[in-house]
């Protein structure tokens, strides 16, 4: 996602500065020119030529360096830099970039540079909490710097508190929310259904589907990482939730349908990727329903205090009685307001094309994303997807790709 992209980091002298490599490591991988700008302490923490081998370029040190290319190195760098990001970023270096004090290689190329610039503080829990490090740091806001937030937990130095060095993952979402993609979608609201349902039976079972909420977190990350507003009804999923969203978490399919439809009117979009269940059971037990009471005499008091009137025997076998759920897309589709856009997903075994279609036109929806689970590569669990989109002026079949990948084509035939 950062092909030609120029991506500086900026590490300092915190013991932290030896998970920067990770990070490097990771924006290399992602397609980055990564170039590497060490303070004089960092250098006490970890050799430069780790982040030399690990970028294959030069990590700068010294403005006055006179092993250089022609030019004005720290201008240079600033010019060609997409992002500035300084992680790990001690109170030296906040206190410095606060005040526009540029004394080295990277506080010079700092203050040169007009892209975006992120600050990933790891400290000392006390050095951190200081009264003078929280007002540089909303100096730094307040002149364009983006924060992270540093985690809480054990530290190095033998104190729990506030101050430790964020996952590199967090990191580089956060370098990529910056500047991975044009924010065409900025302005826009987006709203999301993602995951399974699950109807209960009684308190410890439940009725549910195969769905991992992969591909409607991976709209919900790129619209975000496009500019959009992005709330995100989920499902229980076992997926970290991209940054800079609006997550609400449910379980049950009228959770789904409360919260959806009453988050609908506010946005521009409407995608709904959970697979919803269609029924529950008709009551749900208060106390775990027990096998040997089930086929017990419907005398029995026991039996009579965990009968659910969802569940009836005959001949060693159970029928379980179940009624239908709300229809959130039905209902979004009969009040759509004028120029919103309403995306449906259909997965099917059969029939693909007719049956889309046909979901198509009866919840009132501007385009739909079919695919089928028994094809390779677009079932459930797995990270890639074979979609036809259609609309109601044509089909679109779309290859094999990745479930992020897909969510980019659709959020574009969205936006057309």
């Amino acid at each position: 996602m950062l092909e030609n992209k120029t991506v500086v980091l900026g590490v300092t002298g915190s013991i932290a500065a030896y998970k920067a490599a990770n990070l490097a490591s990771m924006l290399k991988k992602e397609g980055a020119d990564v170039h590497v700008i060490m303070t004089k302490n960092a250098i006490n923490f970890i050799n430069p030529i780790t982040f030399e081998t690990l970028t294959g370029n030069k990590c700068l040190t010294d403005t006055f360096d006179r092993n250089f290319e022609f030019s004005v190195e720290h201008v240079s760098l600033a010019k060609r830099a997409d992002i500035i990001a300084i992680a790990p970023a001690s109170a030296d270096i906040i206190a410095k970039c606060s005040h526009g004090i540029a004394d080295d290689m990277l506080t010079t190329t700092v203050l040169a540079s007009t892209c975006p610039k992120l600050i990933v503080p790891a400290m000392n829990t006390r050095m951190y909490e200081n009264s003078i490090t929280q007002e540089n740091l909303e100096h730094l806001k307040k002149h364009g710097f983006a924060i992270m937030t540093p985690e809480s937990g054990y530290l190095a130095c033998g104190d729990s508190g506030k101050g430790r060095f964020p996952k590199e993952e967090l990191i580089l979402e956060e370098i990529l929310y910056h500047c991975a993609f044009e924010k065409d979608l900025s302005g826009k609201k987006i709203l999301i259904t993602a995951g399974p349902t699950r109807e209960a039976l009684d308190p410890v079972r439940f009725i549910t589907n195969y769905s991992t909420g992969k591909m409607g977190y991976a709209l919900a990350k790129t619209a975000m990482l496009r500019g959009a507003d992005v709330s995100l009804v989920s499902g229980p999923v076992n997926i970290q939730a991209p940054s800079h969203i609006n997550l609400i978490r449910i379980s049950s399919a009228k959770e789904l349908f409360e919260q959806t439809t009453k988050r609908a009117s506010d946005a521009d979009i409407v995608i709904a990727t959970a697979a919803v269940a269609d029924y529950r059971p008709h009551t749900i037990a208060d106390n775990k329903i027990r096998k040997e009471d089930i086929f017990k005499d419907n005398t029995d008091s026991k039996n009579s205090s965990n009968n659910t009137n969802s569940i009836s025997t005959k001949d060693n076998t159970i029928t379980l009685t179940l009624e239908r759920t709300e229809d959130t897309l039905s209902w979004i589709g009969q009040h759509k307001k004028s120029g919103q856009i309403l995306c449906g997903f259909a997965m099917e075994t059969e029939d693909l094309e007719a049956h889309a279609k046909d979901k198509l036109d009866r919840k009132n929806l501007d385009l739909i994303c079919a695919n089928n689970v028994k094809v390779e590569g677009a079932g459930f669990g797995v990270d890639t997807n074979v979609i036809t989109v259609i609309t109601k002026d044509g089909i679109d079949h779309l290859p094999l790709m990745s479930k992020f990948d897909a969510a980019n084509a659709i959020l574009d035939r969205c936006k057309k």
